[in-house]
């Protein structure tokens, strides 16, 4: 992986979200236009062989929040990034390696985003990914995500 934004999308993905490790998630692109990850069925398969929803589901989901991480990265102060809500339409099982696509389709809906986030501090905006198993596409994700400016929450230890 040459591309430097690509290797540190893949090492933040690996250092900061345990389950890519397990899903074993390989980040195949990072640009500021769009984000492709991709996992192999064997550690992400159910019962009857084919692709596990949730597996699908978090790589959908995590490839639409990887986007936008993208885009804010050079933020100063850094956006901290939560999920408000989200959707899945699976089409097709998953047969084998899948890959989800997540692209910024509108650079309107973007400036806005950005003006917002200035502004309040806060701001919300949808990305989709794609995800497709040998050229087929097998499911289509919807997410609202919610970006703070604000001075990050604290874990707590218990």
């Amino acid at each position: 992986m040459n591309d430097p934004t690509a290797r540190a999308l893949s090492h933040h993905l690996q250092t900061s979200i345990p389950l890519t490790r397990a899903m074993q998630v390989s980040v195949l692109a990072a640009t500021e236009q769009s984000v492709t990850l991709s996992a192999p069925i064997e550690p992400n398969s159910n019962d009857t062989n084919t692709g596990f929803g949730g597996s699908a589901f978090a790589l959908a989901i995590l490839c639409a929040w990887s986007l936008l991480h993208v885009l804010l990265r050079t933020r100063e102060p850094a956006a901290r990034i939560v999920t408000q809500s989200s959707t899945i339409d699976y089409k097709h099982p998953i047969t084998g390696p899948f890959v989800a696509t997540s692209s910024l389709a509108d650079e309107a809906m973007w400036a806005r985003f950005c003006t917002t986030l200035e502004r309040r501090k806060r701001a919300r905006i949808t990305l989709t990914s794609t995800l497709s198993c040998d050229g087929r596409e097998v499911a289509d994700f919807c997410g609202r995500f919610v970006a703070s400016s604000a001075v990050p929450v604290e874990r707590i230890s218990p």
